[in-house]
């Protein structure tokens, strides 16, 4: 079955541009043009991703995306006619996947979608080479594995959006390298859009709360000073 996407969008002929958009390559669509409406479509038919309007009655899209992520890991792409670093940066530091700015081309938004349902492994159908399983990476008490997309800490599952995903792999893959901002931004969706490094610390930020026991003192995911970060065992 082809994915299934929320498009919460409070103006009704953008809303309905995308749901055609969407459809036209297959997916299947939903539309939410206020906050109520975008919570009880979720807790009744859960969407595989969410193209989420930053400004909408009843809660922004901050709020609702942050609901999201202490419910899971559903992929949001978030929409909003602001298009300054720091609005870019608090939709990644409440867990957003991708960010648009208005006005945007129907095409592009159907290519970003695609691309983040393909870091989620929502695909509609397995691919070529799905057969062969990734070898779980271990470092210290953490687990990650590629082919599950899964990450494990301390014996605990941890949600992560793509792009974090993508972020602690990269540096799981090869424990103890120094990986500057930039490298670790090139795994990211970041390698084919305008993006900043700045990015990558927010990724970084979330990841410390995720699988650090005092995030304040990392121990895991290190930063080395005027470099970037490294991951490590426990130490």
């Amino acid at each position: 079955m082809s994915p299934y996407i929320l498009i919460v969008e409070d103006d009704p002929k953008q809303a309905e541009l995308i749901r055609v958009s969407l459809l036209s390559e297959g997916y299947r669509a939903g539309v939410a043009h206020d906050a109520p409406t975008a919570f009880r479509s979720i807790e009744g038919a859960p969407p595989d991703l969410v193209v989420l309007d930053l400004m909408l009655p009843g809660a922004d899209g901050l709020s609702i995306c942050r609901w999201l992520r202490q419910r899971g890991d559903t992929p949001v792409l978030m929409l909003t006619a602001r298009s300054t670093e720091d609005d870019v940066l608090a939709g990644l530091d409440v867990g957003a996947d991708d960010y648009m700015t208005k006005p945007y081309s129907p095409r592009e938004l159907v290519a970003r979608i695609r691309t983040v349902l393909r870091r989620s492994r929502i695909t509609g159908g397995p691919g070529p080479g799905a057969d062969a399983k990734p070898t779980v990476l271990r470092v210290g008490d953490l687990l990650v594995d590629p082919a599950e997309h899964s990450v494990i800490c301390d014996g605990k599952p941890v949600a992560c959006t793509p792009d974090e995903f993508a972020v602690l792999a990269a540096m799981a893959a090869a424990p103890g390298r120094v990986f500057t901002r930039a490298q670790l931004l090139r795994h990211t969706r970041g390698y084919d859009r305008a993006s900043t490094e700045r990015a990558v610390d927010v990724h970084v930020l979330n990841l410390r709360k995720k699988i650090e026991a005092d995030p304040a003192r990392p121990a895991r995911l290190v930063t080395v000073y005027g470099v970037g970060y490294k991951l490590v065992g426990d130490r």
